[in-house]
């Protein structure tokens, strides 16, 4: 729920998403144009995938749609696709992939206007539907994001390859060598809304990883999808690498999501990248692993012993470089000690680029009645626009006592000087990326120097972070022996 003001009192008012047009059901026939159906056996479903798949597994539950066959038919044929073109991605040499990953940037560069056109196509249309601000610059495709997604795959190209590769090798009192092999997990769903830059980084750090992946966009990017698609699948066909290794769902029938969910059979771990509903509800529903992030809920806390000038710089920063982000500041926490010096100059920051405030009892007597007044369930909020909560605390046990209550383990600071304290917040603080000096914008894969990212972890098993190449493989156990028994 946000808070806006409305002539003096406080008005609250419900986010609503615009919920995307649905198209036709896509019937898949042997003469479909569908992306790389032409090597897929098209035999019909047995019966036990169509006795469980025609389940009502349609995500909202108060529209359900029970999919229909040639939507699950068509799922089934990507999961297979899928399935055979991870072997051929777990056996890829690292020249092979990286020659896929550079023909694609040079593709993208080549294809600038199409993407251009493609992008207005969906901007245009996602207007027209109601979509929010936030939404909306998540879905532009911006020359500078178009230069973010080149470089991003040159980037990942550059980046050491992980599978195959064995550590902790070591002789045990039988004899044999036992170490680990890091390999691919297979294959990926990813389950993603309005940004279509997601497709690149997805596709880039699959390929490399050694997996294949399944990318499910929203309907509301599915032109700038496509374009971005085919410029993948160009740097595939010169690598000599099959199609199938990148699938994009080019229907934006809703069953198709429910059936990418359901196919443990075919898909080995999902991805999904959207609002808090989408994630929730794909958790709940998904008959696959899911890696995942639900809120961003992330502060900074200026501590007693924090220079001024990085307080000021960093929580700035975090705030309003970009609104949208999951990474963005929604809590600033500052110690009391030093809150009469930071807060007036950092609310005059904020007042002067249009960002609302809300505050405790003590940050309100600092900085005046315009100061709307926080309740609890603003601590609660990911915000996603304009809008910071801000709390005067006691101190160190404090701020962390209130990050580990309301956050959700995603990224948070602390500003200080004083080793013990950041050392005690490294420690203590339960998030995904905790910094110290720095601001929350930086946890982000690229940033990392991941390459790129798949997406955020708030999960603890498996990955947790920016979730790069490391994090799409696995480990298996390899023995060494030399005609070795056991007694």
């Amino acid at each position: 729920m946000f808070t806006q003001p409305s002539g003096g009192r406080r008005r609250r008012v419900s986010p609503s998403r615009a919920q995307p047009a649905r198209s036709p059901v896509c019937a898949v026939t042997h003469g479909s144009p569908w992306n790389g159906l032409s090597t897929i056996r098209q035999t019909p479903l047995g019966a036990g995938e169509r006795g469980r798949y025609n389940l009502s597994l349609s995500l909202d539950r108060q529209n359900r749609e029970t999919m229909t066959e040639s939507v699950l038919d068509y799922m089934t044929r990507l999961g297979r696709a899928a399935r055979a073109a991870s072997r051929v991605a777990a056996r890829a040499s690292t020249v092979q992939k990286n020659h896929a990953l550079l023909a694609a940037a040079d593709a993208l560069d080549a294809a600038r206007a199409e993407l251009a056109s493609a992008n207005e196509q969906d901007l245009a249309n996602g207007l027209a539907n109601g979509l929010e601000p936030a939404m909306l610059d998540r879905l532009a495709l911006t020359p500078a994001r178009i230069d973010e997604m080149i470089e991003g795959l040159r980037q990942v190209a550059t980046l050491p390859d992980p599978i195959g590769e064995i550590r902790d090798m070591r002789y045990l009192p039988s004899g044999i060598q036992v170490g680990k092999m890091r390999v691919p997990l297979g294959v990926i769903g990813i389950i993603y809304e309005s940004r279509p830059n997601v497709t690149i980084d997805a596709a880039s750090l699959c390929l490399k990883s050694g997996n294949a992946t399944i990318l499910r966009g929203g309907s509301e990017a599915i032109h700038s999808n496509q374009a971005i698609a085919e410029c993948i699948q160009k740097g595939l066909a010169e690598a000599g690498l099959p199609a199938e290794l990148v699938q994009v769902v080019e229907t934006t029938d809703r069953a198709a999501v429910g059936a990418l969910i359901s196919m443990p059979e075919y898909v080995d771990v999902i991805v999904p990248r959207g609002g808090k509903g989408l994630i929730e509800r794909i958790s709940r529903e998904a008959k696959v692993p899911v890696i995942k992030h639900l809120d961003g809920i992330c502060h900074v806390y200026i501590d007693i012993a924090a220079d001024l000038d990085k307080a000021i710089r960093v929580a700035d920063n975090a705030k309003t470089q970009r609104y949208a982000p999951c990474n963005t500041m929604e809590t600033l926490l500052v110690h009391a000690g030093i809150a009469e010096r930071v807060l007036p100059p950092l609310a005059a920051i904020y007042r002067d680029k249009g960002v609302e405030l809300r505050g405790d009892e003590a940050t309100r007597a600092l900085l005046g009645s315009d100061v709307l007044e926080a309740t609890e369930e603003d601590w609660r909020t990911e915000y996603n626009a304009p809008i910071l909560s801000i709390r005067v605390v006691d101190g160190l046990e404090q701020a962390i006592e209130h990050i580990n209550t309301y956050g959700s383990q995603h990224t948070d600071a602390i500003i200080t000087e004083n080793f013990s304290d950041a050392r005690r917040f490294l420690t203590e603080v339960d998030s995904a990326s905790v910094m110290v000096n720095a601001s929350t914008r930086f946890a982000d894969g690229f940033e990392y120097g991941l390459g790129a990212e798949i997406g955020i972890s708030t999960d603890k098993l498996h990955a947790r972070g920016p979730v790069g190449l490391e994090g799409l493989t696995s480990e298996k156990y390899v023995v060494f022996g030399d005609g070795h028994v056991r007694t």
